[in-house]
């Protein structure tokens, strides 16, 4: 049901109904949870937003991402999350949210209870209208947990800076001191790489769907790993955005024309190797092997059917899923020695490709200030997350010679 037809709420320890969770954009709250008379309301003459209730306020917050649709769809699930929760299990709106509900909300994250409320039930992705949908599809992680507070801590800041709350119940959490530099830890060895390319080229042909299917598998994997795309960027851009020209000394170049965070443009190499694969990919699905200028057909084509519309980020994710999958199964054929390598690969997803790919490069001593303009980064500080060859070789450095040497004879 509609949140409209909630009962009264008799202060926070009311029962609550089991009802059917509504997403953000369709949610319409009685006036004692919409916020108009939140507790930490600041006074309406200092308001800098037409905002009259919370969902308006946060909406409005939301609106400064609409250039990135990624980046809109994180923040607007957190943003949704602590909203139904704070109606449904507190019965009381966000801007009436107080320091202590927050540690409470911290706690709930990493256990959303009860689950038959808060949880998706099975694996399978619904539709945000759909009756089953949950905003959960199981406990965070505490990275999650962290990463949920720090986007809710910008809107807090944002909407006391609006003059719609008094203050920010978040300013009084403890800050932890982040570390120096990020690490990337979430990527594949040179070794459980070459697991998982073996195992796209032993998919079955025998059909004309299975050899479309690892035809797709070996497309994916390819320009994930040689571009170093994000699964947004695969899923947004089209046959179209390849292009060649011609360098100062006259040899053609292929690149590829990605739109990344913050609706941000690069160039991204398209090495003879990808353009090759690109042919074959082509080929499988009988179409000349270069595209044309401008042509609209996405860049990973459906198996069934000559439909242009492009990959969902879901699908994609299921395929990398069975590709990731499959390559455990392979390395547990190996005996169970190789059990915890069989793990790693099979919690692999598709941004892991592209941490992958920014590892194998630095490792390949590419100057990374070009493996930062190929991935679209910011900083050389982001990019130097990949270096690890670079720590393993401090460390063997260190091992072989700075020891204490405990027990032996001078």
């Amino acid at each position: 049901m509609e949140l409209l037809s909630l009962p009264p709420f008799d202060g926070p320890a009311a029962p609550l109904p089991t009802a059917h969770l509504t997403p953000l954009e369709r949610l319409r709250l009685p006036p004692a949870l919409s916020g108009v008379v939140g507790s930490n309301r600041a006074p309406a003459s200092g308001v800098r937003i037409g905002a009259a209730d919370d969902v308006a306020a946060a909406t409005a917050w939301l609106a400064r991402y609409a250039d990135s649709a990624a980046t809109l769809t994180a923040y607007r699930r957190e943003v949704e999350r602590l909203i139904l929760w704070a109606v449904l299990q507190l019965g009381k709106p966000l801007s009436s949210l107080t320091h202590e509900d927050l540690l409470t909300y911290e706690r709930f994250l990493a256990d959303p209870q009860p689950t038959a409320r808060w949880v998706l039930a099975g694996s399978k992705k619904l539709a945000r209208s759909h009756p089953d949908w949950r905003p959960f599809a199981g406990p965070l992680s505490p990275g999650s947990v962290r990463q949920a507070l720090v986007i809710l801590n910008a809107l807090f800041a944002w909407l006391t800076e609006a003059g719609y709350l008094a203050g920010n119940p978040l300013a009084l959490a403890r800050r932890r001191r982040a570390p120096s530099k990020a690490r990337i830890t979430r990527y594949l060895s040179h070794e459980l790489w070459a697991t998982v390319r073996d195992t796209v080229a032993g998919m079955p042909t025998e059909t004309a769907r299975e050899r479309l299917h690892a035809a797709r598998c070996r497309w994916v994997l390819s320009v994930l790993y040689l571009g170093g795309l994000r699964a947004s960027e695969l899923t947004a851009t089209t046959m179209g955005a390849f292009f060649c020209r011609r360098d100062a000394q006259g040899t053609e170049r292929w690149w590829l024309e990605v739109t990344g965070k913050g609706n941000k443009t690069r160039l991204v190499p398209a090495t003879d190797e990808l353009i090759a694969e690109l042919a074959r990919y082509r080929r499988a699905h009988e179409l000349p092997p270069t595209p044309q200028f401008g042509e609209t057909r996405p860049l990973v084509l459906p198996v069934i059917g000559s439909g242009e519309k492009p990959l969902s980020r879901g699908a994609l994710h299921l395929i990398l899923k069975e590709v990731f999958g499959m390559a455990a199964a392979r390395l547990r054929t190996r005996g169970p020695e190789w059990e915890a390598q069989a793990a790693v690969l099979a919690s692999a997803s598709a941004h892991w490709l592209r941490h992958t790919a920014g590892s194998h490069m630095t490792d390949q001593q590419v100057d990374l200030r070009f493996v930062r303009d190929n991935f679209g980064h910011s900083s050389l500080s982001t990019t130097s997350g990949y270096l690890h060859s670079e720590e393993d070789a401090r460390h063997e450095a260190t091992q072989e010679r700075h020891r204490i040497g405990w027990g032996t004879k001078k």
